[in-house]
């Protein structure tokens, strides 16, 4: 009788073993689903820029930190929708900013980027940044935030990562 409840304590031992494993693996997971997103995202406006070299070359696509949707708030919105419209190139390059940014926050949690130009003009030098923080150790959401992954951490244990890429561009 007492064997059965040993054998019965240590399998239970070893099922919740196996479930905190499972769950540090799905953090993981995330975590590497999110360096994937920003590696794609970075590469994205890389290539926004190299098809509007003469924008970046004057330094169109210069942003200084932005978090969350900072960069629409600054009234830095488009004035047109380049995707269907013609657009010169400063205006393109706000339009990419813009449809980079929303792309950037629906897909990394609580993302800030920026984009620097280190050497101005032709050719010209870029730095971009995308940044967001990854909660690695607790699963506790801030009021409001109960059914959001991208919600702060309110235990304030997330840590955060950022991609850099650097690209030289010429108009030539």
């Amino acid at each position: 009788m007492i064997e059965v409840l040993v054998t019965l304590m240590i399998i239970s031992l070893a099922l919740l073993g196996t479930a905190g494993l499972q769950a540090y693996a799905m953090r993981l997971t995330q975590g590497g689903q999110f360096r994937t997103q920003a590696v794609f995202l970075v590469a994205d406006l890389v290539e926004r820029m190299e098809a509007n070299k003469s924008g970046a070359v004057v330094g169109a696509y210069v942003v200084a930190n932005i978090t969350g949707i900072d960069f629409l708030a600054a009234s830095n919105a488009p004035s047109t929708a380049c995707a269907t419209a013609p657009c010169i190139d400063t205006a393109l390059a706000t339009y990419d900013l813009s449809q980079w940014q929303h792309a950037l926050a629906a897909a990394l949690p609580q993302s800030s980027w920026s984009v620097v130009q280190t050497v101005a003009g032709d050719p010209s030098t870029y730095t971009i940044t995308a940044s967001w923080v990854d909660r690695r150790t607790d699963t506790t959401m801030a009021a409001g935030d109960a059914n959001s992954q991208f919600g702060s951490n309110a235990a304030g244990t997330g840590e955060k990562f950022s991609y850099t890429a650097t690209r030289t561009l010429s108009n030539n």
